[in-house]
């Protein structure tokens, strides 16, 4: 197999996963979720930066040509330096993108009003990068950001949807709001956050567009590999799909199904 690497610090990249095999089920996939030292969304750019490089080179020896770093807060703090100091150490041959270049290049879009609203992790907000990179493509809109640090704890214990999940959505989306009332666009800048979108949706005007990554990184990959038919034609074509987590591999599968959508059965990874 020379599948495509999938990475994320938990379940999260499951979500970005699920719209891959959606629109490019064809080819075959690798996911490795970091669950051992997930969040990464309080830890340090350095801290990030190490955990991403090691979980990287991990999926390169599996023989992935092609990593999708589908962790908004690695893509924030790791990508870069992996793309322009590390990868052509480890294998000048692979190709390691990201999930915020893709979405800041459309995510003008989607607004009527020019003003958007970024639901993100701590980590993906302090870095700054959705400002920087929105910026490049939209410089006319305006950008305000919300740090939500409760949202990835509420779905990785299957909080969600329950009635106590409500005070920390409509607090962070009413903290938010009051900054920018001409926002028509949300943001859902942290791969966890789809799960949460039905209960956003309830405590925002019916005006308002939420937007999840998975489907805009899926529709960017097929592109790129139509544009790339060096990196295309060393991807296998089995259609498989092999799950690992650094973590218990029970505890990993029994809450994976909620981000995947069907039944997972992972293997275990020593980093």
């Amino acid at each position: 197999m020379k599948p495509i690497g999938v990475f994320d610090s938990g379940y999260g990249g499951l979500t970005v996963l699920r719209e891959l095999v959606n629109t490019l089920p064809q080819y075959d996939y690798l996911y490795l979720g970091d669950n051992a030292r997930s969040p990464y969304g309080t830890r340090s750019f350095e801290t990030v930066y190490r955990y991403t490089l090691q979980c990287v080179k991990w999926l390169l020896e599996q023989g992935c040509p092609l990593v999708i770093l589908a962790c908004n807060t690695a893509s924030a703090k790791a990508l870069r330096s992996i793309q322009q100091n590390d990868l052509q150490k480890l294998n000048p041959d692979a190709r390691v993108l990201g999930v915020i270049r893709p979405t800041t290049e459309i995510i003008g879009q989607y607004t009527k009003t020019n003003h958007i609203g970024i639901l993100a992790t701590k980590g993906t907000v302090q870095s700054g990068s959705y400002l920087i990179e929105i910026e490049k493509f939209f410089p006319g809109i305006h950008i305000e950001q919300e740090a939500c640090p409760i949202w990835v704890p509420l779905v990785e214990n299957n909080e969600h949807e329950t009635g106590g999940a409500d005070y920390f959505v409509e607090k962070h989306l009413r903290n938010i709001m009051s900054r920018d009332e001409k926002i028509d666009t949300l943001l859902l800048a942290c791969t966890h956050y789809p799960l949460l979108k039905k209960k956003i949706e309830k405590f925002i005007p019916e005006n308002i567009r939420v937007v999840s990554q998975g489907e805009i990184v899926a529709e960017s990959l097929r592109d790129y590999l139509e544009r790339h038919p060096e990196i295309r034609q060393r991807l296998s074509t089995g259609s498989q799909r092999v799950f690992y987590t650094t973590d218990a591999p029970e505890d990993f599968d029994s809450k994976a199904s909620l981000f995947f959508g069907e039944e997972i059965k992972s293997l275990h990874a020593d980093l």
